[in-house]
């Protein structure tokens, strides 16, 4: 059994669209939705960047599904702002809001002028940030010096179980790192060898909670223009860490982009008119062990691709809604100074 998800994708469809895209997918029987969380799009042809936490308010209050996001705490965004950011969501929907903390592009990051960390520097401040949103959900007063400075904060209207915290990984070592402070796992389609390196790297370390893969797919009724659909949206998105943690903006993106063939795009992008096989792709990925899949159709129309999805491919697959997402024996957190103790030094590995 398989939670079958909706990506929204800010980047690419204005937030009014996109919230009606994710009433409709639950309606033709998606269990489940996340979206992404930008300032700058990946490509000016994109040409939307939403923000995702006003936006997500309206989309829980107006489905019963369960919402994931994935969010960058550290400089953009101060990790108390997403305490109390998350907090409110998950008291108002029980169970129904999880958050997947990265690192973060410089993309996004850039524009608060601070200076753009080495990637040890800004694994070790995410780090920092996971440690002070624990703390803060968990109802304590909170002050720390590192990486990032908090000065006595508490979140004072906090849900009665914290929410779960996810780990985004794309490589093994990166799911490696998260298995000690993460409640699940969420990674992007990738080889079917690389997938289960990341997801064994992620339980061998101990690392517990649902695993869950975001697929990106291209459907339309002819293959050409599912091919043409991926190639204009999503060629500039192919390129990998570190290059796609480095550049400044859509159209550096875009400018690399133009080196990316059709053919690297249908390698990355599940690209294909045949609706048997996407619900086999999708079929695979729960064979190698992940308990839920979210589906991103890198097109802008949306309501073509659910109606087909929802009348031809889940009929497929044994979809079940997913349990509850809440914190997994929350671990305490460390480095994290309460007003009463002395600072500590910061640790930056």
């Amino acid at each position: 059994m398989t939670v079958i998800g909706f990506h929204a994708s800010h980047e690419q469809i204005p937030p009014s669209e996109l919230l009606t895209a994710v009433q409709h997918a639950e309606r033709v029987g998606f269990t489940a939705a996340m979206c992404s969380d930008h300032l700058e799009p990946w490509s000016e042809r994109q040409g939307q960047s939403g923000f995702a936490w006003s936006w997500l308010g309206a989309a829980l209050a107006t489905t019963s599904l369960p919402f994931g996001a994935v969010n960058a705490p550290g400089q953009r965004y101060h990790p108390v702002v997403i305490a109390q950011a998350v907090a409110t969501l998950a008291e108002m929907n029980p169970g129904r809001f999880w958050v997947a903390l990265g690192s973060g592009e410089l993309m996004n990051e850039r524009v608060t002028g601070q200076q753009w960390p080495r990637k040890e520097l800004r694994d070790a401040r995410l780090r920092e940030c996971v440690d002070v949103i624990r703390a803060l959900l968990a109802g304590e007063e909170v002050t720390h010096d590192g990486l990032v400075t908090v000065d006595r904060a508490r979140v004072w209207s906090l849900p009665e179980q914290q929410p779960a915290l996810v780990c985004p990984a794309v490589t093994a070592a990166t799911a490696r790192r998260g298995a000690d402070w993460a409640d699940g796992l969420i990674t992007i389609n990738q080889p079917h060898d690389r997938l289960r390196e990341v997801l064994d790297a992620y339980r061998d370390a101990g690392g517990h909670g649902p695993a869950t893969v975001q697929v990106h797919l291209s459907w339309a009724p002819d293959d050409d223009e599912a091919l043409e659909i991926a190639y204009d949206q999503w060629r500039s998105n192919l390129l990998p860490p570190p290059t796609c943690w480095e550049l400044e903006g859509a159209k550096s993106f875009d400018q690399v982009g133009e080196l990316v063939t059709r053919d690297q795009v249908r390698e990355a992008v599940r690209v294909s008119a045949d609706l048997g096989q996407h619900a086999a792709w999708i079929a695979e990925y729960a064979e190698l062990g992940f308990d839920q899949v979210v589906l991103h159709h890198v097109g802008q129309r949306q309501e073509r691709f659910l109606d087909a999805f929802g009348s031809d491919v889940l009929p497929q697959l044994d979809v079940t809604a997913p349990a509850p997402a809440v914190a997994i024996d929350p671990p305490g957190p460390e480095g994290v100074r309460r007003p009463e103790q002395e600072p500590q030094p910061a640790v930056l590995a």
